[in-house]
């Protein structure tokens, strides 16, 4: 039984799966959120109606972390999601959580409010944003010094959370030039073929971005 992903193509954590299925050549059917049945489907295997989920084989998976470290264990491939050393396995689930929680949640929440049409709240959750998101971009400046990829010469985990969290952080509050080693990781996630495909595929959607997509990207 083929994998099944419900997903959209235009939202940050199901980019983060998309290119971990596209990066290893997984086979699956895509159940585009932008078809009503897919999400009364979706909200029957996971009534809290979050996406993306994956059905393989009966079993749902949620979350994204979860999904893609369910694809590395389950059905494997070329790129190894987490390392086979515990403590640089923690490494990279560290750098997971940072992407999520400190770059994607603070790019959302301007994002949020203006979907509401909430002036004020945007206003306030644009502010918010650019204070921790400049904290995030400085942090990263020095981590990701010397390295290729998030935790270092290997894509991983981390990457595929970065991906989609950087790009879409970078539309609500621009890396300035003063994060040269941040701006060159943004664009090496940009042109590795995986989120290359993904970024592509949310391309007829970008009207949906409430602040405005920029041009560029």
């Amino acid at each position: 039984m083929p994998l099944t992903l419900y997903a959209h193509p235009f939202s940050s954590y199901c980019q983060k799966v998309l290119v971990a299925l596209y990066e290893n050549d997984l086979p699956f059917e895509y159940r585009t959120l932008e078809d009503a049945s897919a999400m009364a489907e979706l909200k029957a295997r996971w009534p809290f109606g979050r996406f993306p989920i994956l059905v393989d084989d009966g079993r749902t998976v949620v979350e994204s972390t979860i999904i893609i470290e369910h694809l590395m264990l389950a059905h494997g491939g070329r790129t190894r999601w987490l390392p086979g050393d515990p403590l640089q396995a923690l490494e990279v689930r560290f750098l997971d959580r940072f992407f999520d929680n400190d770059v994607m949640t603070a790019m959302q929440k301007p994002v949020f409010a203006a979907l509401k049409q909430d002036k004020p709240r945007t206003d306030e959750a644009m502010t918010e944003a650019r204070r921790a998101l400049e904290l995030a971009y400085g942090w990263l400046e020095q981590r990701l010094q010397g390295r290729t990829w998030a935790a270092g010469e290997t894509l991983s985990l981390a990457d595929c959370a970065a991906a989609p969290s950087l790009f879409y952080a970078d539309w609500v509050h621009p890396i300035a030039a003063a994060y040269p080693t941040l701006r060159g990781y943004r664009s090496r996630l940009l042109a590795w073929p995986a989120f290359a495909r993904a970024v592509d595929e949310a391309r007829p959607f970008r009207n949906y971005f409430p602040l405005g997509a920029p041009d560029r990207d």
